[in-house]
């Protein structure tokens, strides 16, 4: 039936919350609708606790590390910025870094007036970067520092090269090589800006020592200046300094002195071989300093070409012309004459402007080259020609004028050195019969004529306390009533005795004291036979005294004394000539009488074709010393010859080799040179025979005799006699 006409229901709203409807009963599970399988996982494998237990430990410890690393880190680059830093501000400017010498230098002149000799450290003046040869700044940048210019103070690469090399050589990592910057080296150059202090360091070794030391500390500290010098200073200014502090050896600070030293010119004009030779010398420079070994200078040298080379310095063509000339050293450098001549002056001079100069001196002197290479060719020619092979007999050698200026100088049988023990001037030896002219001397002032005749006979004195001496003739024999040139010129010992005696030893030892002897003499009459002992130089200033007709000279070397860059010397000396010890009469006759012992006695060896000659030989007890000592009327010359401890001589005597030697010597030294005579004089003969003075006679006093002195001297002497 349809529902029209029916009444609609009333509209009534939608509950707002419906009531909730009965959930429908849960179908059973295998009704319900199939869900997708889930995915399956292997099971997790189970680690071994014991590993998993290392492994939490290493991370504790890594993430711990790390926290305090990263912090560590941060702490010490922080204080290295704060060092760096301060180093930085309190560096001074960079042109106060230039000279850093503690002593002076002295330059030696000779007697022309060109240098022969440099002393203390030679500071030829300030170059820069610039300034220097090209080819300079590039061997140095290629031998020390090839990435100079690229790194910031300190390489790690090569710092970690180094101590590879060091350790595969068996060395300490910080032993040899030190793989420092060029920069680090400038730091080590000024000691860390430290100056040299006498009252903290006992010298300047000490200093440069501590200077050098290869600490990690001190490495640590020379990298952080180095780092600061870098931040302070251009890298062309840590050159300059670097070119103007290295020691170059031959006492010379820095290139421009070297270049002067070595080659005779200025930094600024070196060429490539020259300045790969200066490089060089960094590694090592007394070892490669040409003057010490020219050829091992050389090799070196072709090394920091070949540097140069690979690093584009240096093109094939330019290389291999550099390598085909090498550098050779300058005509002063090569001489390297007058080393013992040098040093004896520097020892003469006054200290604080010499050996201890805080100031560049400048020093001329009396040496004269083409005589020093007279002498020192001399001796090598009868070494080489006379003395067997191994011998270890030494010889010196001094020649001077008659006003003590001394021309040339040897002491010892190596020529060409410096710093060495020298024979000429510090061994004392003993004089032997080359003392007997001051006892001839003494006699004839006294009045007694070379003419007088002595009797050559047995004698004998009691000295008190060491009872009766008995002295004997070299031959052991007795040759009778003879003259006093006879004795002389034959150098028989008993007549100087006797004669020592008559005069009075205490004249004699005022004669040779006066003439320049300053060794202690010897108080007994054995000081007529040369028992004391004197230098080279002592003896041959004393002849000179007699060849300038009886005055005495002081040897001296040193002409005039200034400082670089004055006008005014400060000091001035033109002869060396003192007061008068004996008559200019007695002076010639003694001549007279020493020339007759070239012509006729002892000494012929010694004699010269062409021109006048007077000396005396002289042998020591047990042929320890010869001595052969004589003049022309040019130069006086001193030879001695020996062992330096003083081993006997074997077959040699002072009319041998000495002779030969002095002979060798002057006769280079006259070579071209205008003849002059001996000033001497010969005695007038008496009108009747010469009366023979008896053994023990006491001595007759000259009224000529010199001075107030020399009379009561020789009163003395008689009163002594009397006394005996």
């Amino acid at each position: 039936m349809s529902n029209s006409g029916r009444k609609k229901p009333p509209l009534v709203a939608d509950r707002r919350y419906p009531k909730q409807a009965k959930k429908p009963a849960a179908k059973p599970k295998a009704a319900a609708k199939a869900k997708p399988a889930a995915r399956t996982r292997k099971p997790a494998r189970k680690r071994n606790p014991i590993v998993a237990l290392f492994l939490g430990l290493f991370g504790l410890i890594f993430r711990v590390l790390w926290g305090f690393g990263w912090r560590v880190g941060l702490i010490t680059t922080l204080i290295i910025a704060a060092a760096v830093g301060y180093t930085a501000y309190t560096l001074p400017p960079v042109d106060h870094l230039y000279d850093g010498r503690a002593r002076g230098s002295v330059t030696l002149l000779n007697a022309q007036g060109k240098v022969f000799a440099w002393r203390g450290d030679q500071f030829g003046g300030v170059v820069t970067a610039q300034n220097v040869s090209p080819h300079l700044r590039n061997a140095v940048v290629a031998t020390e520092d090839k990435r100079f210019y690229n790194h910031f103070g300190v390489s790690p690469r090569g710092i970690a090269s180094a101590v590879r090399i060091n350790l595969s050589e068996g060395r300490g990592p910080l032993s040899g090589h030190g793989g420092s910057t060029i920069t680090q080296q400038v730091a080590k150059l000024i000691c860390l800006g430290v100056p040299y202090d006498p009252k903290t360091w006992k010298n300047e070794a000490a200093y440069e020592a501590d200077c050098r030391e290869s600490s990690l500390w001190r490495k640590a500290k020379e990298a952080v200046y180095a780092l600061a010098m870098e931040a302070k200073y251009s890298k062309d200014d840590i050159l300059t300094v670097y070119l103007n502090r290295a020691f170059l050896g031959a006492g010379s600070r820095g290139f421009e002195a070297a270049a002067q030293r070595y080659f005779g010119k200025d930094a600024s004009d070196l060429n490539a071989p020259e300045a790969a030779m200066l490089a060089g010398l960094l590694k090592a420079p007394t070892r490669y300093a040409p003057t010490n070994n020219l050829e091992r200078a050389q090799a070196r040298a072709e090394t920091v070409l070949k540097l140069m080379h690979e690093q584009g310095y240096l093109s094939d063509t330019a290389h291999a012309a550099a390598v085909a000339n090498p550098a050779t050293l300058s005509e002063a450098a090569q001489k390297k004459q007058g080393g013992y001549f040098a040093d004896w002056v520097m020892t003469e001079g006054p200290g604080f402007f010499t050996k201890d100069t805080t100031e560049d001196v400048i020093i001329r002197t009396t040496l004269d080259p083409r005589i020093q290479v007279a002498a020192e060719q001399a001796m090598r020619q009868i070494f080489d020609e006379k003395v067997r092979d191994g011998s270890e007999a030494q010889a010196a050698i001094v020649v001077m004028s008659a006003d003590g200026a001394v021309r040339a100088m040897v002491g010892g049988r190596k020529t060409r050195v410096s710093g060495e023990f020298n024979r000429a001037t510090q061994a004392k030896r003993q004089t032997g019969s080359a003392f007997k002219p001051f006892v001839y001397a003494a006699a004839l002032d006294l009045g007694r004529s070379p003419l007088d005749v002595i009797d050559d006979a047995p004698y004998c004195v009691n000295i008190r306390g060491s009872g009766e001496w008995c002295p004997k003739n070299y031959d052991k024999k007795f040759h009778g009533p003879v003259t006093l040139t006879d004795a002389l010129k034959s150098s028989l010992n008993i007549p100087a005795v006797k004669l020592a005696q008559q005069s009075g030893l205490d004249v004699v030892r005022t004669v040779a004291e006066q003439f320049g002897i300053e060794s202690d003499l010897a108080q007994g009459p054995a000081l007529a036979l040369g028992a004391s002992e004197a230098s080279l130089l002592e003896m041959t200033g004393a002849y000179a005294g007699i060849l300038n007709g009886g005055s005495s000279v002081t040897p001296y070397g040193m002409t005039e004394l200034k400082l670089l860059g004055d006008d005014t010397p400060v000091f001035q000396a033109d002869s060396g000539i003192g007061e008068r010890v004996i008559q200019e009469k007695t002076a010639k006759q003694l001549i007279w009488m020493m020339n007759k012992v070239v012509t006729e006695g002892t000494g012929r060896r010694a004699a010269l074709a062409d021109r006048q000659v007077a000396g005396k030989t002289g042998t020591s007890q047990s042929a320890r010393d010869a001595w052969f000592l004589g003049f022309t009327a040019d130069y006086v010359t001193g030879v001695w010859m020996g062992y330096d401890d003083n081993t006997p001589l074997k077959g040699v005597t002072g009319s041998g080799l000495p002779a030969e030697i002095w002979h060798e010597t002057m006769q280079r030294v006259h070579a071209g040179t205008p003849v002059h005579d001996l000033p001497m004089m010969a005695p007038i003969p008496p009108t009747r025979s010469a009366p023979v003075i008896p053994q023990g006679q006491p001595p007759k006093i000259s009224s000529e005799a010199r001075t107030r002195d020399a009379v009561n001297d020789a009163l003395n002497g008689l009163r002594n006699f009397e006394n005996r």
